[in-house]
């Protein structure tokens, strides 16, 4: 059914790609288009630690420190695979390098920093740890053969089967370096869906056997809001489109009909959050909802250099509005399969912001390598698993200087997270969770110190590295690893759901051929995909995904790679 109006619950990359395809090639007027939201910044974020602070999820705990940078995650990018995320990003000019779109500013920034890691691990007592030696045995390499050769028409075989379960026969695999790679890189855990893991080794198998140097990686000129979130905001309020924020979808009206499945949206009620009042939008019979149902940034929380991020315990505003659609539809998913079991899905970062070099140039002596090359993670030397494995306690990621267009010449960027958040410290004898940003530090300085070659410690120039401090931000994130929860396929609801006349779901909580969750190609894609339909434009003109796990060249390399 062809629309002529928009109506989108949520501003994230999703939707603000599914505007842009409504309006280029829907040749829709952007007048016609309005955005419902608490914020724009979604899951490519990036912003001033006083921005921040005045947005939705942090009113409630308002942070002492203000100063410095913040960015709740950063996602990797990969042109390879990343094709409908590029498509969108080359029709929208940059902001911050004139002439160029957004696209060719990534392209030319990725091209003069190319991403070699040459210290993707670390680990006490061996410092760099070969990362080329995957540590796998026969029954591992049979295992993941068995995920990489599985057909795309069996994936219901591992409907509700977690990565623990599918290696049960083989927990060896969770304590080699592929494992402690692999799981950082992409965020799994051995609790994550078997299902998940098979997708990204069919996607990223060409990453396989380029892991320990994350060559395929390309990232931004600046943090995700400025380079990718930004040009599409100023592009979209260019064409005319309507974004009004600070507003909390709460609940669909549907349509009666006889048929009760039958999908037809009549109005949507808010809560206007800066005034406190409901309000109310009627949804006409030329309107189209694109609803982004769930999202792995809500609910986060702030705290600073000396406040523990606060553990915020709502549901979250996609994901309980989803919840609502399924209350009256059958076949729009479980929520609660994503959303339910936070002990699979939390995580905490914390954004470092420091008034001078001294700590990036200890990094940089450590690791070896300059600013921009990816990911450090630092594994254990005493078990910390359940199953008594050894495992990673944290990773960092040391940006490219600047991170940010307003930072200083004299100000360091750097991000961390813990993808255990529950698990405790080595050096600060607490949980994750419970640390200040000043505690997060001082236990990235031990972890430093354990690999640290010399001549001097890092240990040494503690109290020099804490007076830099501008402010260093724990950020609690319930949910920033719910798309990999344990799940059967059923239970992500399709983006135009079978019998919708008006109603599509966006984002990467949705049911999509092919794609990977936590992937900004996943996102874009679904946004695609719903401006077509309801525009009337051919899925001939779809952006062409390639698939190289059907690649033989591409597959022997891989195999090749498990036996070295």
């Amino acid at each position: 059914m062809l629309k002529k109006k928009a109506i989108m619950i949520g501003a994230g990359l999703a939707n603000m790609a599914g505007a842009v395809y409504l309006i280029q090639e829907g040749n829709w007027n952007g007048k016609d288009i309005t955005f419902y939201a608490l914020d724009t910044h979604g899951a490519n974020d990036g912003s001033t630690a006083s921005e921040a602070a005045e947005e939705y999820w942090n009113k409630n705990h308002p942070m002492e420190n203000t100063k410095g940078f913040i960015a709740r995650g950063g996602r990797m990018l990969n042109y390879r695979t990343y094709v409908d995320l590029m498509d969108l990003l080359d029709r929208i000019p940059s902001v911050t390098e004139p002439g160029m779109t957004a696209a060719e500013d990534t392209r030319d920034f990725d091209s003069k920093h190319r991403t070699y890691d040459k210290a993707r691990l670390l680990q006490g007592g061996k410092g760099i740890v070969d990362g080329h030696k995957l540590g796998l045995n026969n029954l591992d390499r049979i295992l993941l053969s068995r995920l990489v050769m599985m057909p795309d028409n069996q994936e219901e075989k591992l409907d509700n089967v977690t990565i623990a379960e599918y290696f049960e026969d083989s927990p060896h695999i969770f304590q080699t370096n592929f494992w402690y790679m692999w799981e950082t890189t992409f965020a799994f855990r051995t609790q994550s869906s078997a299902q998940e893991l098979r997708r990204y080794m069919h996607q990223m198998i060409y990453e396989f056997t380029q892991i320990e140097h994350l060559v395929g990686v390309n990232r931004t000129r600046y943090n995700q809001y400025e380079s990718i979130m930004l040009p599409l905001i100023k592009y979209l309020e260019g064409q005319g489109c309507n974004f009004v924020m600070n507003r909390r979808v709460t609940d669909f009206e549907f349509k009666n009909t006889p048929m009760q499945d039958e999908i037809t949206v009549t109005g949507l009620e808010m809560e206007n959050i800066e005034q406190g009042t409901v309000e109310h939008v009627t949804v006409d019979d030329e309107t189209v909802v694109f609803f982004t149902n769930g999202s792995i940034t809500d609910s986060a929380t702030l705290g600073d250099f000396n406040t523990p991020a606060p553990e915020n315990m709502d549901y979250g505003a996609a994901s309980s509005l989803w919840k609502k659609a399924c209350e009256r539809f059958y076949n729009l998913g479980n929520p609660d399969k994503f959303f339910n079991d936070r002990d699979a899905s939390e995580w905490v970062s914390f954004t470092l912001t420091t008034k001078n070099h001294i700590l990036l140039n200890e990094i940089t002596r450590i690791t070896t390598q300059v600013p921009g090359n990816a990911l450090n993670s630092f594994i254990s030397t005493e078990p910390i698993t359940p199953l008594g494995h050894k495992d990673v306690n944290m990773s960092i990621v040391v940006h490219h200087q600047p991170h940010f267009t307003t930072q200083k010449a004299n100000e360091s960027v750097i991000w961390g997270y813990f993808l255990y958040p529950r698990r405790r410290g080595e050096f600060v004898d607490k949980q994750y969770i419970k640390m200040t940003g000043k505690e997060m530090l001082q236990e990235l300085i031990g972890q430093l110190s354990k690999v640290d070659p010399g001549p001097h410690n890092i240990m040494d120039l503690e109290d020099e590295i804490m007076g830099s401090v501008i402010n260093c931000i724990p950020v609690y994130m319930p949910y920033a690893s719910a798309l990999f929860n344990n799940r059967a396929k059923s239970d992500r609801p399709e983006v135009i759901p079978k019998h919708s006349t008006n109603l599509a779901f966006t984002g990467e909580f949705v049911e999509q051929p092919y794609q990977m969750v936590f992937t900004e190609q996943s996102a874009v894609r679904s946004g695609e995909v719903a401006a077509f339909h309801f525009a009337g434009v051919s899925e001939a003109k779809l952006v062409k995904n390639p698939r190289f796990d059907k690649d033989p060249r591409v597959l022997l390399r891989a195999t090749k790679r498990m036996f070295e």
